[in-house]
């Protein structure tokens, strides 16, 4: 029988967030841009899945109960064979430090909630060709 070469590859994507609406919003986006979705409710959490499941991205909120997205991007980053792996913070934090401090965890990328769907696909996309 022959296989869906498309299913095969696609890409699976960890999303970090504490809020059940804008992980919901968030899967269904990417879902139907074809990515697989993997769910965390706070940083701990997100340790878990990324340990247990093959992720080729992350996409993680800052403000988190248990352990923040800044903590949690500089654990994943401490991890030498995540060194590579794409982190996208989407946040409703929007002042300039709170991006340099994403970007100093170790982020590649910074959203602001409400980022536009076309938008979080396209970088998404950007930041997987390649891999």
């Amino acid at each position: 029988m022959a296989r869906n070469s498309a299913v095969e590859t696609r890409k699976t994507i960890l999303i970090v967030d504490d809020s059940e609406f804008v992980r919901s919003y968030h899967s269904y986006i990417l879902e139907q841009a074809h990515f697989r979705v993997i769910t965390a409710v706070d940083g701990s959490d997100g340790l878990e899945q990324l340990y247990t499941n093959a992720c080729d991205m992350v996409l993680t909120d800052i403000n988190m109960c248990n352990m923040d997205g800044y903590e949690f991007i500089r654990r994943v980053r401490a991890e030498g064979k995540y060194n590579s792996l794409p982190i996208i913070i989407v946040s409703t934090e929007s002042e300039a430090r709170d991006k340099m401090k994403g970007f100093e965890a170790g982020a590649n990328l910074y959203l602001v909630k409400p980022s536009s769907p076309g938008t979080m696909v396209e970088n998404i996309r950007l930041l997987l060709r390649g891999r």
